[in-house]
């Protein structure tokens, strides 16, 4: 999959409305493990390689849907600080 590829499927994601998602679809997010030693591109990985969709998981039987403002802060720099206080 190549960077295009992924910034397609990230935008369907982000775009999917809450009440249309199945809940037992969702990564609980409580059971999410990351090593705090890893570097934060290991983190981010590690992160998104648990979560499956980083705009919509799960914390017990409530759905989290993550977005943020339209501002100069981009996503990643939000995602950066993030991993870091992992």
């Amino acid at each position: 999959m190549d960077n295009k590829d992924l910034s397609y499927d990230l935008e369907l994601m982000k775009n999917l409305d809450i009440r249309a998602i199945d809940p037992s679809t969702l990564v609980d997010i409580r059971s999410v493990d990351i090593d705090p030693n890893l570097t934060f591109e290991e983190k981010a990985i590690a992160y998104l390689s648990q979560i499956k969709n980083p705009y919509f998981f799960k914390c017990g039987d409530m759905i989290v849907k993550i977005s943020h403002a339209n501002t100069e802060t981009t996503i990643d720099d939000c995602m950066e600080g993030f991993y870091r206080s992992l």
